[in-house]
């Protein structure tokens, strides 16, 4: 199925008669936002052991309903991998992923745990995540003094993070780079393409206080750097953050993502809906945001970004 215009008033944007920049059209700013095509990385569900609004049937069957293309189940604890698939059975016109977080609680940097999850039945398995909580630049930089999951030692990667590196290559696997400092995810950029890992995306790259130097040498390495919704609806960050980041990097750099499914905030379509008109609302166009909502984040998860 080919791309579709959302509404008559952004059919004038992306026809040419607005370029980069120009305000949406007071009209547009109330229309119903379709996220036919979207692909959201960053989708926390149930159950888990923190509270979430929905599980892993009834969040993909409203992305289903609402459009999307894909959705990647995300949980910090557990691999989501098994979960997607038995999702899979159960919702029609969606394509649902799942992955594996290396935290404490699956062994930290466990080789054997990405091997296992790689060779699940359902073949949902498509990303691995570097620490999130438990990576030691979460655990450190508040002060903290918690156990945490080092990808480093004496600045040098530790060898269990290579040989992940070498599995993901092995079975066509997405890194995404956790929680890790910018400095470490730019000394384990090189390290990932020399290994031959052939996705590399950057979790939320404003939550980890990149500077946009870093960001340009994450994107002069390949990576795509994650934008959250959720960073702007918490109030962590405002739209012309990312804004002034699009329009240095350009769109080709980022893609965007929910970050929801907590109770008690919006559902993720009605979130990515508010994300996408208010980037509208900010002047980036709706060819931009087909980059960074569709394109982006379908060729990290390895489909035809159409």
């Amino acid at each position: 199925m080919g791309r579709v215009i959302r509404t008559a008033a952004l059919l004038m944007i992306v026809s040419g008669m607005s370029g980069a920049g120009t305000a949406v059209p007071a009209e547009a700013q109330e229309a119903e936002v379709s996220l036919e095509g979207v692909v959201d990385l960053h989708f926390h569900t149930g159950p888990d052991s923190r509270p979430r609004s929905v599980d892993d049937i009834e969040a993909s069957r409203l992305a289903a309903e609402a459009g999307l293309r894909a959705v990647l189940l995300k949980n910090h604890f557990t691999m989501t991998a098994d979960r997607a698939a038995l999702a899979m059975g159960q919702v029609d016109g969606l394509e649902i992923f799942g992955g594996l977080v290396l935290n404490r609680s699956v062994g930290g940097i466990n080789p054997e745990a990405v091997r296992q999850m790689a060779t699940f039945s359902g073949g949902r398995g498509k990303v691995v995540w570097l620490p999130t909580f438990d990576a030691e630049h979460a655990v450190t930089r508040g002060g903290g003094d918690a156990p945490f999951v080092s990808v480093l030692e004496d600045g040098e990667p530790v060898p269990a993070v290579l040989e992940v590196f070498e599995l993901l290559a092995e079975h066509d696997l997405t890194l995404a780079m956790g929680h890790s400092s910018p400095g470490e995810v730019l000394r384990l950029l090189p390290e990932a393409r020399r290994l031959g890992v052939p996705r590399i995306l950057v979790t939320h790259v404003f939550g980890q206080d990149a500077t946009r130097e870093q960001m340009r040498q994450m994107a002069d390495e390949g990576a795509i750097m994650e934008i959250d919704w959720l960073a702007v609806y918490s109030g962590g960050l405002t739209i012309e953050d990312y804004v002034a980041a699009i329009r240095d990097l350009g769109a080709e750099a980022f893609f965007m993502s929910s970050d929801l499914g907590q109770e008690g905030n919006p559902v993720h379509p009605d979130g990515l809906r508010d994300y996408i008109r208010a980037m509208l609302e900010a002047g980036i166009t709706e060819a931009e945001i087909d980059i960074m909502a569709r394109q982006n984040p379908a060729r990290l998860l390895g489909l035809d970004p159409w």
